[in-house]
């Protein structure tokens, strides 16, 4: 008999595409929120990585996803990057996150969401899974160009001995 295990999703809070807090928010998509909106996705805990200047989204993103989602638990994770953009910066504390986090694979699977975060970030996530310091599957939201909030998702296995 296979163990249930729960499905964590930690990713960078979109700082600019998960803002909103004007009812029209319901009616775009928003990539954090997004991950929420599909009944073949059941989240259980979402982590999202912040600077000090998003703790209010962070806060908004909780009460949004107990209207769409109120199983998923929410957990904000401060992180301090100087530079969003520099790769040395990034990749520490991409890295001091992925070695503090108490990872607990026996009860839980992980999907790192890619969509938020700088292209130096994804860099990061990518070398920190290829190395087996993270182990997760990446998981990538999109817009379908339609008006429909939920969008899409990809599930990419990096494993790449099973292709």
């Amino acid at each position: 008999m296979q163990k249930f295990k729960k499905t964590v999703v930690i990713g960078f809070v979109g700082s600019t595409l998960d803002q909103g807090k004007k009812l029209d928010r319901w009616q775009r998509w928003r990539p954090t929120m997004s991950l929420l909106m599909h009944e073949d996705l059941v989240v259980d805990e979402l982590v999202l990585l912040h600077d000090r200047r998003n703790v209010s989204l962070i806060d908004h993103l909780r009460q949004d996803a107990l209207e769409i989602s109120p199983q998923t638990q929410i957990t904000g994770h401060k992180v301090n990057i100087r530079d969003p953009w520099d790769f040395s910066d990034m990749y520490g504390a991409l890295y001091d996150f992925v070695k503090s986090y108490s990872f607990d694979t026996e009860n839980n699977h992980y999907l790192l969401h890619i969509t938020t975060g700088t292209h130096v970030a994804q860099i990061c996530w990518y070398l920190l899974i290829d190395a087996h310091y993270l182990p997760a599957k990446l998981i990538q939201s999109a817009p379908t160009g339609k008006q429909q909030p939920e969008g899409e998702y990809r599930v990419i296995d990096l494993d790449l001995s099973r292709y």
